[in-house]
């Protein structure tokens, strides 16, 4: 049986290469002719990218045939075991795949509770304040290196598959260099721009933001380093600094503050920021040096900034959407609406999109088995495969959803008394998170059937949809209209995969066309 073409997170240095992970909502060219999916983050907004067309072994004919009848659970534990018992290069980067899924969950539980921490000593007000600052520095931060991070994973194993190891060194060298000195352009460029302001931009938000925008450069210097861990399938070193340490070093450095007797405002927070981000990406660099120093030989560097770039610049248009679709609401409410409304939009939202995890993880799961299936030519077998994975993301999304919405006071309680203020903000968004499930994991489906540039435009336009419902909305109905604004995007998104699956796959996506073996 031939091998089929599934998604593979590109392993440098080595043929093999990565499963499935969860969720991707877009894809672009890579530049070689291979589409390049970005994944969404439900904690932090923080884009990942995969490339198509990578070569494994296909499951073998009992396993396509028993896939589609097996329970959840079943495929579930045969594949853990398989995975951890396996001693090949396959076996050993979806151990890889389940540590960093494992390093996600854990990091968003650490994210939840510095959520309230932060919430709790300061307050609605100022953390709101600090929510507004954070998200400009993750937009910029995250856009200002031009989508190097995600050229690292790409370019790298294919400088060393070529011999290219001077294009190799080169790229970690100025791919670093370029994200600081480019996340330095975009900082300065951002405080001069609040400086020429000057008056029209007075209020809360100003000193915070000017004391924030120093965590930039350093921002971007972690996101490339990301790519290069990532690439490198060293993922430790990829996802502990950025998503585990930087917020334990944000919760110490605001602990020293509060013992210190500083007081406890956004001020303060952006100042424990700057300490969080500079020492994670310090940590990271320091690290990442040794490893490298032990990977890769030492020799002559060469630049090619002008491929780098055109391989970078499309995937980072698509990151800037799902930016956008992530962000926006925030964004718009800041504009509108007090910090205090802020922060208890940001606690809201953020304790809802728990459920997200449901998505991604069965994403994980059923991704190669679409690609095999299609690969193999077995329609029926698809179509039923599909069947079972939209019952799986479906039900236990809306059992997580009754769950959250039942503990939602008391979650929201958590952060102050004033925030269960945004509980109708969570059951707003429940609808557009469940419409999603509702599709299943359809971006999985489109983009292993050959359909991602539809499904990169279906982002497009479900960002655009976000911020005009946003800026429609919010100023007439408040939090409640920001709500709105996402859960209809989603919503939106989720009726044109439906579409762009039943007209271009023949293939019934949603939910009511497969309950009960429909």
């Amino acid at each position: 049986m031939s091998e089929a073409d599934q998604i593979a997170v590109r392993r440098p240095f080595r043929t093999g290469h990565e499963p499935a992970t969860p969720g991707p909502v877009a894809a672009a060219d890579s530049g070689d002719g291979r589409p390049v999916l970005v994944f969404p983050d439900p904690v932090d907004g923080h884009p990942m990218t995969f490339e198509i067309g990578g070569r494994s072994s296909a499951p073998t004919a009992a396993e396509l045939a028993a896939g589609p009848t097996l329970g959840m659970g079943a495929v579930l534990g045969e594949t853990l075991r398989r995975i951890a018992a396996g001693s090949g290069d396959r076996e050993r980067t979806q151990r890889d795949a389940v540590i960093a899924f494992t390093v996600r969950v854990t990091s968003a539980a650490l994210l939840y509770l510095t959520q309230i921490v932060l919430a709790r000593w300061m307050g609605s007000t100022e953390y709101g304040i600090y929510v507004f600052v954070w998200t400009w520095v993750l937009v910029l931060g995250g856009l200002s290196h031009l989508g190097l991070s995600l050229a690292m994973i790409r370019l790298l194993p294919a400088y060393r598959e070529a011999d290219e190891l001077d294009l190799a060194r080169g790229l970690v060298r100025g791919g670093r260099l370029a994200a600081l000195g480019l996340g330095t352009l975009v900082a300065m460029l951002a405080i001069g721009g609040l400086w020429l302001l000057g008056p029209a931009v007075t209020g809360p938000y100003v000193l915070p933001l000017y004391i924030a925008l120093a965590c930039v450069p350093m921002f971007a210097l972690t996101d490339v380093q990301d790519g290069i861990g990532r690439g490198q399938a060293w993922m430790d070193l990829a996802l502990l600094p950025p998503y585990v340490l930087r917020p334990l070093l944000l919760l110490g450095a605001m602990l020293a503050a509060h013992l210190l007797g500083l007081p406890m405002r956004a001020e303060s927070a952006a100042g424990a920021a700057i300490v969080a981000t500079w020492g994670a990406a310090a940590v990271q660099t320091v690290f990442i040096n040794r490893r490298l120093r032990a990977a890769v030989p030492a020799g002559a560097r060469r630049m090619a900034f002008r491929d780098w770039f055109r391989i970078s610049l499309p995937l980072v248009v698509i990151a800037a959407c799902e930016l956008v679709l992530q962000n926006a609401d925030v964004l718009v409410i800041s504009r509108y609406m007090t910090p205090a409304d802020v922060g208890i939009y940001f606690a809201a939202a953020k304790t809802m999109s728990l459920i997200l995890f449901v998505h991604y993880a069965v994403g994980s799961a059923v991704a190669n088995r679409f690609a095999a299936l299609n690969t193999r030519g077995d329609r029926d077998a698809l179509r039923a495969f599909v069947r079972d994975a939209v019952n799986w993301t479906f039900w236990p999304s809306l059992a997580s959803a009754l769950l959250i919405l039942v503990l939602g006071l008391p979650l929201l309680a958590l952060f102050g008394p004033q925030f269960e203020a945004g509980y109708p903000v969570m059951a707003i968004l429940v609808l557009g998170f469940l419409a999603r499930a509702a599709m299943g994991p359809s971006e999985f489906l489109l983009n292993m059937l050959g359909e991602q540039q539809l499904c990169a435009a279906v982002l497009a336009v479900a960002a655009a949809l976000d911020i005009a419902l946003a800026f429609a909305l919010v100023p007439a109905f408040g939090l409640v209209g920001a709500a709105a604004a996402t859960s209809i995007a989603l919503a939106v998104a989720a009726g044109l995969n439906y579409l762009v699956a039943r007209r271009r796959l023949g293939i019934e996506i949603a939910i009511w066309h497969n309950v009960d073996g429909r």
